[in-house]
């Protein structure tokens, strides 16, 4: 390999150095001529190519050419800005860090922005393009600071996407809830989320264009400063680079880019991520693309030429009635989606499991004591969670109710509490059992259904049912949840086993599905009908809202069932939680065991999403918690943990409906709000 690595075949790429970048800038800029051409002609009117040339020659009649002026130039301008914006800062954000998965989406800026701008928006505060841009700015800026921070800039890939993901997760749960609570001040703002170039004449560009070109200089400016933190601290140091200075301001600039993006058209997802990564081997070989002064501007194509592919393909794929209605958006994180799957497929980190848990023992007196807290507390809180509620009831009416001789109201009030009292219990708990299972058999302390895309898979094929077929039972539901949860599965542990289940491999697979399963959704919402739109966004939310006992019937049918297989085959979880070689030379199947137990930890995931819809965190709360209260023996874990998750969900249930009666806020977002701090804990903690 070495006497290879010096021989002149590789030496081509740099006798053509001169050449090959203006060649590679010069066809991407044809590319992006070539399809703002095309997006020009294309949209709803029947304005055709020829109509559309005689317009921009001012031949054309007064109504295409309003068409073509007022609409499709400015949509087209907008792409090509947005694509820009987003591939400049993904490829500034990608240098500072020196991590390839780094983009305004992995680092939360798109939901810092989306969070500050719902703030302003329920108060009911009107602000201008400028202003708003300034809003999106400063809410982006203190999320990608907050995710830099937590994973360090250069500490791996995976501690990077986790704690993007994490506070995306809570920073977005916070936004719906806004969403659910003010329906009139921020109304629209769910579509704005996606993402959309669609424009109503050029003020908006023309506002954003200064800013875009601002973002563009600076970065230019700070290029040779950028080219020197490749060398490493110390290097950059020695050549008398102020690398924190130049870190801070490089990312500064990338957010103002990236807020610029996100105020014209709504957070276009993944262009940040993926258009440095198709320049990336075009650097290698042209060694003048990897400098960031030509870099930048050439990533900057590649996202226009994908902002505006993404729309093109839209429109020729799908009738033009249908895809005014798609965001943008949601097309580039489908694609941004598949990109990072490949990506998790090829990258390669280092992350320790938590050895502490590991290695963590108590004794029988504190797992009794434990248990019996444990289940008093689930009394006391199912016990307030019947009797607390738009109507506050005393235990004689329950008494009354459980007797047939209650009142009509009470018996009103009852029939529709105690389901969802019982829909929040058993999901928290099913939720909690899956990923101990999960945690157990792949030995990493940060997999949950959420987290590995499971929970969304299940998301998915429920949601796709309730849009499409809504007066579904709940079985049907479970049934629809647990194929979405089976099909993610099996491409995120697939994946995943070809590496030893690799902590790597599995979160990032699991990052690239939930992003993918979010895209779908959110496709699937925007183009059914309000009314099922606004069943299914409750739904997510993690609502118990009308719920009834057939609807949580399979959910208590999978829980015991998994509670019981947890239980009997404890001593195989035990072994497997410790190493791969262990289980082998005591004659246990590893790989058999293993696809058993995550079978049934989908089961009972896709069973928890269709009985109380996407409730987050739970699966990683749960089972950390409980091992440190009673050790990592899974005779004590899988009770606690148990426990703890109708505990946690039960509780954020409750909270939810009472603390702002007579509104109310799903579980679901109760919990991500909950488990963000936690997870956010968990990677200060492996990171110390």
């Amino acid at each position: 390999m070495a006497v290879t690595a010096t021989t002149p075949v590789t030496r081509p790429p740099a006798a053509t150095s001169r050449t090959g970048p203006a060649a590679v800038t010069a066809a991407l800029g044809l590319l992006v001529a070539v399809l703002a051409i095309v997006d020009i002609t294309q949209g709803t009117a029947a304005v055709g190519a020829p109509e559309t040339w005689k317009a921009l020659t001012g031949r054309a009649d007064p109504a295409d050419a309003s068409v073509v002026v007022a609409s499709r130039l400015p949509r087209m301008v907008a792409g090509l800005l947005v694509g820009a914006a987003l591939g400049m800062a993904g490829a500034a954000l990608q240098a500072v860090s020196r991590n390839v998965l780094a983009s305004p989406d992995t680092l939360a800026v798109n939901a810092g922005s989306y969070l500050a701008l719902g703030l302003v928006a329920a108060t009911g505060v009107s602000l201008p393009l400028l202003a708003s841009s300034g809003v999106a700015f400063a809410g982006g800026l203190v999320a990608a600071a907050v995710v830099l921070g937590l994973s360090g800039l250069g500490a791996g890939t995976v501690r990077l996407v986790l704690a993007g993901s994490a506070l995306t997760l809570g920073l977005t749960a916070v936004t719906e809830g806004l969403l659910l609570l003010f329906p009139r001040q921020t109304e629209g703002l769910y579509q704005w989320n996606q993402g959309s170039i669609a424009q109503n004449g050029f003020d908006g560009v023309l506002q954003m264009a200064p800013v875009g070109v601002l973002g563009l200089a600076g970065l230019l400016l700070l290029a040779r400063r950028v080219d020197a933190l490749a060398l490493g601290d110390d290097a950059a140091r020695g050549l008398g680079v102020p690398v924190r200075a130049t870190r801070v301001t490089t990312v500064v600039l990338a957010a103002l880019l990236s807020t610029a993006a996100v105020t014209l058209a709504g957070p276009i997802g993944f262009v940040g991520l993926c258009a440095p990564a198709l320049v990336r081997p075009l650097a290698r070989r042209f060694r003048a693309l990897a400098k960031t002064r030509t870099g930048i501007p050439v990533a900057g194509l590649a996202g226009a030429a994908l902002v505006l592919g993404s729309d093109v393909l839209l429109r020729a794929a799908v009738p033009a009635d249908v895809a005014v209605a798609v965001p943008t958006g949601v097309v580039t994180s489908l694609v941004g989606a598949v990109f990072l799957i490949v990506m998790a497929t090829r990258v390669r980190d280092s992350a320790g499991a938590a050895a502490a848990d590991r290695l963590r023992i108590r004794s029988r007196a504190a797992f009794l004591t434990t248990t019996v807290v444990l289940a008093a507390v689930l009394v006391g809180v199912t016990i307030a969670a019947v009797l607390l509620g738009d109507a506050e009831l005393l235990l004689g009416d329950v008494m009354n109710w459980a007797q047939g001789r209650a009142g009509r109201t009470v018996t009103f009030v009852l029939d529709t509490r105690v389901p969802r009292v019982l829909a929040a219990l058993l999901a928290g708990a099913a939720l909690a059992l899956a990923g101990t299972l999960v945690q157990s058999v792949t030995r990493n302390p940060l997999a949950e259904p959420g987290v590995l895309g499971v929970s969304g898979g299940a998301a998915l094929g429920a949601v796709l049912l309730v849009t499409t077929v809504p007066l579904a039972g709940s079985w049907s539901v479970a049934g629809a949840a647990f194929a979405g949860a089976a099909v993610s599965s099996l491409v995120v542990f697939g994946l995943a086993a070809r590496g030893g289940f690799q902590q790597n491999r599995l979160v990032l697979v699991g990052f690239g599905v939930a992003t993918g399963t979010a895209a779908l959704i959110s496709l699937l919402i925007v183009l059914t009908d309000p009314f099922n739109a606004t069943k299914a966004l409750t739904w997510l939310s993690g609502s118990t809202y009308g719920r009834t006992l057939p609807d949580v019937a399979p959910l208590a049918v999978v829980l015991a069932l998994g509670a019981a297989v947890g239980v009997t085959r404890r001593t195989e979880l035990d072994l497997m939680s410790l190493d791969e070689d262990t289980p082998r030379l005591l004659g246990i199947g590893l790989s058999r065991g293993r696809f058993g137990f995550l079978v049934l930890s989908v089961l009972l995931s896709a069973t928890a999403v269709a009985a109380a819809g996407t409730i987050g965190f739970v699966g990683l709360v749960a089972p950390h918690a409980a091992r440190a209260l009673v050790g990592r023996q899974h005779v004590r874990v899988v009770p606690v943990a148990v426990l703890l998750g109708a505990v946690l969900v039960c509780t954020a249930d409750l909270v939810g409906r009472t603390v702002i009666a007579p509104a109310q806020l799903g579980a679901g977002l109760m919990t991500a709000v909950i488990g963000t701090p936690y997870f956010v804990h968990l990677l200060v903690r492996s990171r110390r």
